[in-house]
């Protein structure tokens, strides 16, 4: 499974989960705006370091949350090796 589409379902089961309501997961969807909370990105990362082995956010010593969906999973698809 790619990392585009590991992040996507799991933003999926975690909406299920949490009774949240996601829009269209587009590269230009704001995460604000992507009707998760604090908890919700936070389960988020937790699972995408289990799954995909890395956190991006601590793996670079000048890592930027990012704005988007799409900046999102350009982190963790450029983690530093």
């Amino acid at each position: 499974m790619s990392v585009r589409l590991t992040i996507v379902t799991t933003m999926q089961e975690i909406a299920a989960e949490q009774n949240r309501k996601l829009p269209a997961l587009t590269d230009d969807l704001v995460l604000h705006q992507s009707g998760f909370d604090s908890l919700c990105f936070a389960i988020l990362v937790a699972r995408l370091e289990d799954s995909l082995g890395v956190d991006p956010f601590t793996a670079a010593d000048d890592a930027v949350f990012p704005v988007t969906l799409g900046d999102f999973i350009e982190a963790y698809e450029n983690v530093p090796a």
